[in-house]
């Protein structure tokens, strides 16, 4: 019987494979989301040791954020933009919540990061939320969640405005254009609190510093940064 199963299980994987979401081969039967040889091939960038690291450089004189990091290289065709192609738009939800435990369990050999008191992903404008089913970083902090046993606040920041992308303004047009885009239903959540906030990708930063700002603005003693990738 339990031949049976495992040639039927077999045949299934052979008319419909399980693909590493990282380099598109099929996995194997012990493997899950991402082969064991992407794993440990990633980009990883090791700024979770590096407090003075290139994603937290880019804060500087910006926000006054207590340490950032990114845990990969974010690059055009490479196995880290394929992962984040996956979470955002294949519903590999999945993929989030795996990267967010790998990134968890990176945060725990920083001190830096050893007094978190909430986790709040970045949100996504209500359209977009309607349109994708779901915000992907969630997924990602629920995947630090679990490796760090710190409470995930999903609704802590509120999108009001859906920003175009910030990539080709300038750093004084991208603050601007982020001014008001974001806030909070109950700013007695950040008080006192060491906050980390989560996003898939840290590109210019913009839209980091504007929910930074305006925690600390509301009484976060900290806020701290973690994203998945940090586009170059």
């Amino acid at each position: 019987m339990l031949a049976i199963k495992r040639w039927s299980s077999d045949l299934f994987n052979l008319l419909f494979p399980n693909l590493c979401n990282a380099c598109g081969i099929p996995l194997y039967h012990n493997e899950n989301l991402i082969c064991t040889k992407c794993l440990y091939n990633l980009p990883y960038t090791d700024y979770h040791l590096y407090n003075e690291n290139r994603v937290a450089k880019q804060f500087w004189g910006r926000v006054p954020l207590n340490a950032a990091m990114a845990m990969l290289y974010f690059r055009k065709g490479s196995k880290a933009q394929n992962l984040i192609h996956a979470l955002k738009y294949n519903a590999k939800t999945e993929v989030g919540t795996v990267m967010g435990t790998l990134i968890g369990d990176r945060l725990k050999a920083n001190q830096l990061y050893a007094d978190i008191d909430l986790i709040v992903p970045v949100p996504l404008h209500a359209k977009k939320l309607r349109s994708r089913g779901y915000n992907q970083s969630t997924f990602i902090a629920q995947g630090i969640s679990a490796a760090l046993n710190v409470s995930v606040c999903e609704n802590a920041l509120i999108r009001n405005v859906a920003t175009e992308s910030q990539t080709k303004k300038s750093r004084y047009n991208r603050y601007e254009n982020m001014l008001s885009v974001f806030t909070t239903k109950d700013s007695t959540l950040f008080l006192n609190k060491h906050i980390l906030l989560v996003d898939d990708v840290i590109t210019t930063g913009a839209t980091l510093e504007a929910c930074a700002s305006l925690m600390l603005s509301h009484g976060a003693a900290k806020v701290s940064v973690a994203a998945i990738a940090f586009a170059e």
